[in-house]
């Protein structure tokens, strides 16, 4: 890609003075080629790296724009407000990272511009970094936004017998260009141990897919879902009996235009 090319052998300097520009040159290279790559790492960045997957894969070009530029100014200009790294955090970014340079430049800007109470550093004990890395669904909303530019953003409640529905909207989003992220419990319907107490506690990228197998009214559990997702650096397919899927299926965020 030219714009690559091009702030590959811009002369400007960075300000991230321990992140260097040929490895995050070749990792974003690596994520064009593939946005399935987009990875986390160990760091809790669940909500952001599934924006970072869909502004690759949906708009290549905005995405190198906003890493020279939050690589050379240290932020960039959203769709209606400049989001900025702070300085200490340009600082901290040194050491074990948990993930390549440029993931990690563009999810902990994306993370530390809607955190007010915990700071978003790389080595901080487990505890702080999970307490910084919450994602809420207000913050995904506004990334869809200011980072996708979609006009239209809504967040689907499946708290009460809508989650087929909600799943069922995500595949009509997606043909029409749009994108839908869920919010799941990580553990039923991508682990292999389910846990007994479901939470929200991992987002996702829905990519496609989906088929939903309707059960008979009066049998408890007899339908069948499935449908792919981007997670954790890879393209998964999800495959769920209902009651599972209602059980560990909160919601999704919807980002369309008219």
């Amino acid at each position: 890609m030219a714009a690559l090319n091009a702030f590959r052998d811009s002369d400007s300097g960075g300000v991230w003075p321990h992140l260097d520009k040929a490895e995050i040159i070749s990792e974003m290279r690596s994520r064009l080629h593939s946005p399935f790559r987009v990875n986390q790492g160990q760091q809790p960045f669940c909500g952001p790296a599934s924006i970072l997957f869909e502004l690759i894969r949906k708009f290549p070009l905005r995405y190198v724009e906003l890493c020279q530029s939050l690589y050379e100014t240290g932020g960039f200009q959203a769709q209606t407000r400049q989001i900025q790294a702070s300085g200490a955090l340009r600082q901290a970014s040194q050491g074990e990272l948990r993930m390549g340079p440029a993931d990690w430049m563009v999810l902990a800007t994306l993370r530390e511009s809607e955190n007010f109470l915990f700071p978003v550093e790389p080595n901080a004990p487990e505890l702080v970094r999970n307490l910084a890395g919450m994602t809420k669904f207000w913050e995904m909303k506004g990334w869809v936004r200011e980072i996708l530019g979609y006009s239209r953003v809504e967040y689907f409640h499946t708290y009460v017998l809508r989650d087929l529905a909600a799943l069922k909207k995500s595949q009509q989003i997606l043909d029409q260009g749009g994108v839908a992220l869920g919010l799941v419990t990580a553990e039923n319907l991508l682990g292999q141990e389910k846990s007994r107490i479901t939470v929200p506690n991992h987002w996702i990228a829905l990519v496609g897919n989906v088929d939903i197998q309707k059960g008979t009214f009066w049998q408890h559990d007899s339908g069948h879902v499935s449908f792919d997702v981007f997670t954790w650096a890879k393209r998964v397919t999800i495959e769920a009996d209902e009651g599972v899927f209602e059980d560990a299926f909160w919601g999704v965020v919807l980002g369309y235009e008219t």
